[in-house]
């Protein structure tokens, strides 16, 4: 039976949601670069907020409290990884491609970005950086209805498939009409609620142990190694396997495309500073979760069925139900920032990569939009025949894709924005061969020790070293045609000027 309070709050959560996108849809201009980027228009709080919470989903209150709860420290160092690499991307990519988009004649998206950069008018590059969005976001959306559909079942005892559609209809109906401005408001929103919420959980559940003494008492009756960053005898390729996924960052389209939709380059340094201050808060909380957790449920004799609940379960032991309402209302949170930001950039890919390109060239722009609102309803709906699976794993389908781009396109946005002499060829080569790694890597007949090449190091390592290797020597081969050299100077004079 669900509890009255945490009925209200969900309730004032999803009229929130749902508000917000009927504003967007009134308040924002009816053409693409409108629906797709709003504009370009974002202040750096909400350009922050809304980078960290549609890139911390599902999987932040979920898939790694998780981990930290089945292995303890030695799990964090994918935290470790992630803040190394989000404080990197905004150094060495926001300027940059914020300037050097609108530049390349107002790239919308990645795509745009990489045909416009080096002169392709066979459109190969943005036919298969299209497609690799078009797979790997349509595997990443998977992860975060799957999220939903456990959060439905073990919360309120709904049925995961049900909880699946209840999920992705109301992020799909506020991003449909609202666009990238609803898709962005509601991120600032959402990000505030896991930010308050990964704060409270692992406080309150860390004070019914009586303090440090409680914890690591627990916790070493359990395993000493948990208390260990190398417990259990972690490898250093493990290590670099867990902090390599601050490699990722770098080529996600939905984090990336937020530095492409910040009002101006000289808002970033506010933006990094806002964005890294609350990532550093919520990773940490998210980790303290798992972590402290595990000693909880220990303590109390609590049967954890699967790891990835724990938030769940002490949300709702530790709290009244209107407050637990809302710390159910955070996961959702973090599920729907990252689903409507990954839907949104799919039907960019889809409505500008695929449907302008080749079948309607002469599309009006209100035509455009209404066609992204189309794909956005598709690609739901395929992610959600991938979520039927109940055994899916958060963390798991969200490493994959996370591979998936950092290898495919982490290398080419560097090199596109810091090289001058990277080619076409090199580009075509480094999208191609990142991502075909991954996909050998994950789903290839190869073993290691009699298991997947995954148990022995994660593939964004081997994707990411390949596509820059192949980036770099290609286009060394290939110098005849180094992409837009003058417009490279300009982004360059711009970025000394701010």
């Amino acid at each position: 039976m669900i509890e009255t309070g945490t009925l209200i709050s969900l309730a004032i959560y999803f009229a929130l949601m749902l508000g917000i996108g009927i504003y967007s849809w009134r308040a924002t201009q009816n053409d693409v670069s409108g629906y797709m980027l709003g504009g370009r228009q974002l202040g750096p709080g909400v350009t922050a907020l809304s980078a960290g919470a549609s890139d911390m989903s599902g999987w932040m209150l979920l898939g790694l409290p998780g981990a930290m709860f089945v292995s303890g420290l030695s799990a964090a160092w994918i935290a470790v990884g992630l803040l190394i690499g989000a404080w990197l991307n905004y150094v060495f990519v926001a300027p940059r491609l914020r300037t050097y988009t609108e530049l390349a004649d107002d790239a919308i998206t990645i795509p745009d970005y990489f045909e416009k950069r080096f002169q392709d008018d066979s459109h190969a590059l943005r036919i298969v950086s299209g497609l690799v969005i078009i797979l790997f976001f349509t595997l990443y959306t998977a992860s975060g209805v799957v999220a939903g559909g456990k959060l439905f079942e073990s919360a309120f005892g709904i049925d995961y498939r049900f909880g699946l559609w209840i999920t992705a209809g109301v992020v799909v109906a506020y991003t449909l009409f609202g666009g990238f401005m609803a898709v962005s408001i509601t991120d600032f929103v959402q990000g505030c609620i896991m930010f308050a919420a990964l704060i409270i959980v692992p406080l309150v559940a860390f004070g019914g142990l009586s303090g440090a003494d409680g914890l690591t008492t627990q916790l070493n009756a359990i395993d000493p190694n948990l208390l260990d960053w190398f417990g259990g005898g972690i490898g250093a390729l493990a290590i670099i396997s867990a902090a390599s996924w601050g490699l990722g960052y770098f080529g996600q389209p939905h984090i990336i495309v937020r530095f492409m939709a910040i009002r101006s380059a000289r808002d970033i340094p506010a933006a990094r500073n806002i964005g890294m201050g609350w990532m550093t808060v919520t990773i940490i909380g998210a980790c303290a979760t798992g972590f402290v957790g595990l000693a909880y449920a220990r303590a109390n004799g609590i049967a954890v069925e699967d790891p990835e609940t724990i938030f769940i379960i002490l949300s709702q032991l530790l709290f009244h139900p209107l407050i637990g309402g809302f710390l159910l209302a955070a996961i959702l949170a973090a599920i729907m920032s990252t689903i409507s930001s990954q839907l949104l950039v799919a039907s960019s890919s889809l409505t500008e990569d695929a449907y302008r390109l080749f079948i309607r060239r002469g599309a009006s722009q209100s035509e455009l939009v209404l066609v992204g609102r189309f794909a956005v309803l598709a690609v739901a709906l395929i992610a959600i025949g991938l979520a039927h699976d109940r055994s899916s794993s958060v963390l798991t389908l969200v490493a994959n894709a996370w591979a998936g781009f950092g290898a495919a396109f982490g290398p080419l946005i560097l090199f596109s924005l810091w090289w001058r002499r990277t080619t076409f060829a090199g580009a075509l080569a480094g999208i191609l061969v990142g991502a075909a790694t991954v996909i050998i890597w994950v789903y290839g007949p190869f073993t290691w020790n009699g298991a997947g090449l995954g148990a022995a190091i994660y593939e964004i390592v081997p994707g990411f070293c390949l596509s820059a290797a192949a980036i770099y020597l290609v286009s060394l081969v290939t110098q005849t045609k180094p992409g837009s050299v003058a417009t490279f100077d300009r982004v360059d004079a711009s970025i000394r000027a701010a």
